[in-house]
């Protein structure tokens, strides 16, 4: 869920436009991926009305992965209190908003986004919110391992590292992390957004950071490419515009995502971290596990094992496994 006061702008952002004009960008929007594809980095949002509608029909779904994904790092970091925040291909904003609410320690933040009607929606939306966001640095640039940027505790770039060219990657990661305590990295859940982040991964782990989430280790990741790949969901309600705007009937959405957030500095870990949405039934519950030393594991707990049993039947897709206590 939206926090409020984000809700609020952004319903004040969309009243310039008919819900039926919103519908239209939205669906030209999606075609216009369809065809190009996410990894050219080209222009898909050519208006105001572009922006609105894709702020309205994908900012809740950025918010709630990027809130999932901060959550998980930020249980198993307990002692890191960012005071100051960038977020690469920032967008409207979603991550900082996200960030904000998961870290209240942060005081300093920074977006940097390509496109200044992008930005201007940005700027409108966190004048909404708590003080930091109000105070938010919005610089026009395109993220590049060359561009210069400021220290920042926590870096953050959600769904954009896909969109750049593939030789360009492993050199915006090392930029991302440069003189950061911590960076999250958030792709969609698909096989290609795995890839990107995997790829990430690689990359931080070698820098010798560690692998906080989703991962219980800093080794090779024990997915075969081509077979599986590591994704999470999130379930988020739909307003009626927001139903209106995507075509869609039900009042929820599940946004599936991938993610890695990698810190400076030795952390301890879950023994393992649930890959699929556990298979419930009477008395047994079976768990696909990413484990720490025993790659991808396939457990069954049982009844008769008393509170792990009745951890299991609680554990969802995503969760540490055994839950802390």
């Amino acid at each position: 869920m939206l926090p409020d006061d984000l809700r609020t702008a952004l319903d004040q952002a969309l009243t310039p436009f008919a819900p039926q004009e919103l519908s239209d960008s939205a669906a030209r929007i999606t075609e216009r991926y369809r065809v190009a594809g996410v990894s050219t980095g080209g222009n898909h949002l050519r208006s105001r009305a572009d922006i609105a509608a894709y702020a309205a029909y994908r900012m809740p779904a950025t918010y709630a992965a990027a809130s999932t994904a901060m959550r998980q790092a930020a249980a198993l970091t307990p002692g890191f209190e960012p005071r100051s925040h960038l977020d690469a291909g920032g967008g409207t904003g979603a991550a900082i908003w996200a960030a904000a609410g998961i870290w209240p320690s942060i005081e300093k933040v920074a977006v940097v986004e390509h496109d200044a009607h992008i930005i201007d929606l940005g700027r409108r939306l966190a004048r909404g919110g708590p003080q930091p966001l109000r105070g938010t640095t919005w610089r026009q640039a395109s993220v590049a391992a060359d561009l210069d940027r400021p220290a920042a505790d926590l870096v953050t770039m959600s769904y954009a590292l896909g969109e750049l060219p593939e030789p360009d990657r492993s050199g915006v990661v090392k930029w991302l992390a440069e003189g950061a305590a911590m960076v999250i990295i958030i792709e969609p859940g698909t096989p290609a957004g795995h890839a990107t982040v995997a790829a990430a991964r690689e990359v931080l782990a070698a820098q010798g950071r560690t692998i906080v989430a989703p991962c219980p280790h800093d080794g090779a990741c024990p997915i075969q490419p081509g077979r599986d790949w590591c994704h999470f969901s999130v379930r988020l309600p739909r307003t009626s515009l927001h139903r209106r705007i995507k075509a869609g009937t039900l009042s929820f959405e599940d946004e599936k995502f991938s993610y890695v957030a990698a810190a400076t500095g030795p952390w301890p870990r879950p023994a393992a971290r649930v890959l699929r949405h556990p298979h419930k039934r009477k008395g047994v519950v079976s768990l696909r596990l990413c484990t720490d030393g025993d790659g991808l594991r396939d457990v069954i707990v049982s009844k008769r094992q008393g509170d792990l049993y009745r951890q299991a039947r609680d554990v969802d897709w995503g969760d540490a496994w055994p839950p802390a206590d």
